[in-house]
């Protein structure tokens, strides 16, 4: 039978290494919400905003973002964290990893089953990183996405009381449930042999790419692009996205923990990156995996904008799977976003 998450809440996080959970609820995608999460990403592909454009690609249903399923997987984290993972301080981790690899798009109206392995945990001093495994698979059991994190904790570090009033100044209120066996996100520990084999996916629909495995040749630069930032974009980012820290809107949280300023969400600069290749790409199902590594941050000042400015050159190109590898940047101020960003993409 399954277990509670709480049940094996004093289980050390290296023990439960290789154990899998369930969310206990599934997550029902709603129109509006892909909708507001690709105008929060900049993503204007209308296949995301209109039922028609969507049908044209084959779908029956809205197309969701690239990087849409970071709204689930940050929930899923957070529970993680905050249920099964108690040695750690929610409010000390850090993502230094994102990994989507996509099966089809997320579609409004997907019921989806979250499943999450607790991949690795290695540990360098004070800090362990983590690497979790989440499965989103639809109402036929068809696995529709995986999404792999990295994220670098800490434990056993005090924390200082006074920033702790502060920062619960600023913290949004109610957003962990007091109690988490009637949290909808909450997290079952499921037994080795309720552990189903992942089934095979369902075959992928043709993709409409502009650039196409004919036409398309190795170190082909993609034309850059330009995006502003503002405060008000990151506020609207974490409303969004469900992401609660402050670091991402509170000027005294941010300095607390050594930055500058408030800076941008990982997962935005990730999102603002996926709709720059899907605006040369034309078609958001043509994305067969993303991957980034984070290495730095868009600091934004209060009454001004900071740019991020994206640059991508096709690293290879097979015409015979009609497929391409793209090598990402990003910057910011001059300064590197991530340290690898690499999309595999299919071509018509």
């Amino acid at each position: 039978m399954p277990e509670t998450a709480e049940a094996i809440a004093a289980t050390t996080a290296t023990d439960l290494v290789g154990r899998h959970f369930r969310v206990r609820d599934h997550y029902d995608v709603g129109r509006e919400k892909i909708r507001e999460f690709a105008r929060a990403v900049r993503n204007h592909h209308p296949a995301h905003h209109h039922e028609d454009d969507a049908l044209a690609l084959g779908y029956a249903g809205l197309l969701a973002s690239p990087t849409f399923a970071s709204v689930i997987g940050a929930a899923t984290t957070r529970s993680l964290i905050g249920s099964v993972l108690t040695e750690y301080d929610v409010s000390q981790f850090m993502q230094t990893d994102q990994i989507f690899e996509y099966h089809r798009p997320i579609l409004d109206n997907d019921l989806l089953s979250v499943d999450v392995l607790i991949e690795q945990i290695r540990s360098y001093g004070d800090n362990d990183f983590l690497t979790v495994k989440v499965t989103m698979s639809d109402a036929d059991a068809l696995p529709v996405l995986v999404a792999t994190t990295t994220i670098v904790a800490r434990k056993g570090v005090e924390i200082d009381p006074a920033a702790v009033e502060t920062v619960s100044g600023v913290l949004m209120h109610g957003h962990v449930p007091e109690d988490h066996i009637s949290d909808p996100t909450g997290l079952i520990l499921l037994a080795p042999e309720d552990v189903a084999e992942l089934r095979d996916p369902a075959p992928a629909l043709p993709v409409q790419t502009t650039p196409t495995a004919a036409t398309l040749a190795a170190g082909t630069e993609l034309p850059p692009g330009k995006v502003p930032v503002t405060r008000g974009d990151l506020v609207n980012y974490a409303g969004v996205s469900g992401d609660p820290n402050p670091i991402h809107f509170s000027d005294a949280a941010a300095q607390l923990v050594g930055l500058p300023t408030v800076v941008a969400h990982g997962m935005l600069t990730m999102g603002l990156t996926a709709s720059y290749l899907v605006n040369w790409l034309g078609d958001p199902a043509a994305l067969s995996k993303f991957s980034v590594r984070f290495s730095g941050f868009v600091p934004v000042e209060p009454t001004a904008p900071t740019f991020v400015d994206f640059t991508g050159k096709v690293k290879s190109v097979d015409a015979e799977t009609g497929s391409a590898t793209i090598v990402l940047g990003a910057t910011s101020e001059g300064k590197k976003l991530f340290g690898r960003a690499v999309a595999e993409v299919r071509l018509s």
